[in-house]
């Protein structure tokens, strides 16, 4: 089937009508839906509110009930919902669409369907797709514009196993520190200058350590001549030239 062109897009995602109020970081109870949710249950007595759920669960979608990606989701536990409008749920604020590249070939407006349905809940929206086509670039590159507009995450999984995963990283990782992939900034004097050297290309860590261990400190690297700096063991003549060069630029162009 041939994929939609821009402009088809533009035009079901102009017709989209989402909600402009804030994202809303809980679920919304199923109360707050126009239409009774099937998580409640009607008795003699009343209507019965579905149990709330573990926290340390993924929370599934029904309808996700026997997808392949389940099987490789085995660090958290699951636990099926049908009062959620994403197919999972990873955290009080994140929330999970998956799609299969090949059905989105097939059914293209269902991505934009599903995303009228969610508005604006969660605050972070990840479009998980797992590429099963010879040919995705076209279609990925329609979802790249549609996730740009719709603010949604996108992921890229080559198979069921990675699809499983990344969701089972993001419920794993739903209260970590984003310090863990933050750069860390070293705050010994020598780490810092060891990196400002790796920084000047081709120089390697090695030849950083080499560099401040001959010289002494950033002075006398700066003094010496770039025969000098050729003679060092490891370095070169290729590497001296570049280093020299670098050292001696002026740091404020004229």
């Amino acid at each position: 089937m041939e994929d939609l062109d821009d402009d088809s897009f533009d035009d079901v995602l102009a017709c989209m009508d989402i909600p402009t109020a804030p994202k809303q970081t809980k679920i919304q109870a199923a109360t707050e839906t126009a239409t009774t949710s099937s998580s409640t249950a009607t008795t003699s007595t009343g209507t019965v509110k579905a149990p709330p759920s573990n926290p340390h669960s993924v929370l599934v979608h029904t309808k996700q009930r026997g997808n392949p990606i389940l099987k490789s989701i085995l660090n958290v536990p699951l636990e099926y919902r049908d009062d959620i409008i994403p197919d999972y749920v990873v955290g009080r604020t994140s929330c999970v669409l998956f799609l299969s590249l090949k059905y989105h070939n097939l059914n293209p407006d269902y991505i934009c369907q599903r995303l009228k349905a969610l508005g604006k809940l969660y605050e972070l929206r990840v479009l998980l797709v797992q590429v099963d086509t010879p040919e995705p670039h076209n279609a990925l590159k329609s979802l790249t514009r549609i996730s740009l507009l719709a603010d949604l995450t996108m992921m890229l999984a080559w198979n069921a196993d990675e699809a499983g995963k990344i969701i089972e990283t993001y419920k794993q990782f739903e209260k970590r520190s984003p310090d863990l992939i933050m750069e860390r900034v070293e705050s010994n004097p020598h780490q810092k200058l060891v990196a400002a050297l790796t920084n000047i290309k081709p120089v390697n860590k090695t030849d950083a350590v080499t560099l401040l261990q001959i010289f002494g400190n950033l002075e006398n690297l700066i003094n010496a001549s770039e025969e000098r700096l050729s003679q060092v063991m490891g370095l070169g003549p290729r590497k001296a030239k570049k280093l020299y060069k670098t050292l001696h630029e002026p740091f404020l162009s004229k």
